[in-house]
């Protein structure tokens, strides 16, 4: 019984971001996971009860660190550099772990997700789905001052959209985004949104 207390929660989960980075959700098994370790699989199974939970909680995990990377952007009082900054957390959340880039931006939502969660998970990924939309609709209101449906898409292509884009293959080629990305970012996000601007008041 000791033994099954070795490995706590984080190393198992750390183990399987490895696995899950380099070739995706169905190389973490609880067996490679373990194998990863130097581990038996109790000790996996000490920490979780089925795979869908590991995987689950791996994903939650990212997609947390990754939002709340994005909204902390509101905390900037004027509201241009609090849409900048939220884009420019994309890069930076990148290469501090890039681990949980790949996992984020090479695979689909849907291999991490599964109906056998257990409730407290599934309320996590209910309270990050209002994240995402609340955060958007508040950013979007103080950069336009107005949140219909133009102005919203707008604020996702310029804090989401130009982001993961501009990343993403970099992330597939397994390195880490330049510091050239972040000012392509920067002035991509500006023309949108004096676009957007310009296009309300009938410019």
């Amino acid at each position: 019984m000791p033994r099954l207390a070795k490995y706590d929660e984080g190393q198992i989960l750390g183990a399987a971001a490895k696995l899950v980075a380099a070739n995706g959700p169905g190389a973490a098994t609880m067996t490679a996971i373990g194998a990863a370790l130097g581990a038996p699989n109790g000790s996996i199974y000490h920490r979780f009860r089925s795979r869908d939970e590991l995987l689950g909680r791996l994903w939650l995990s990212k997609a947390r660190a990754f939002q709340d990377s994005w909204a902390a952007g509101l905390t900037q009082a004027e509201p241009l550099a609090a849409g900048l900054e939220a884009a420019l957390s994309m890069p930076r959340v990148v290469r501090a772990d890039i681990e949980g880039a790949r996992i984020m931006l090479l695979h689909r939502r849907e291999d991490f997700l599964s109906d056998a969660w257990p409730q407290e998970m599934k309320a996590e990924a209910e309270r990050l789905g209002r994240q995402v939309k609340d955060t958007l609709s508040e950013m979007t209101r103080r950069l336009f001052g107005r949140d219909t449906t133009s102005a919203r898409r707008a604020t996702a292509f310029a804090t989401i959209d130009i982001p993961v884009s501009a990343v993403r293959r970099f992330v597939s080629e397994g390195g880490a985004p330049p510091a050239q990305i972040d000012e392509m970012i920067a002035c991509a996000y500006r023309a949108v949104i004096e676009q957007e601007r310009g296009a309300a008041n009938g410019a």
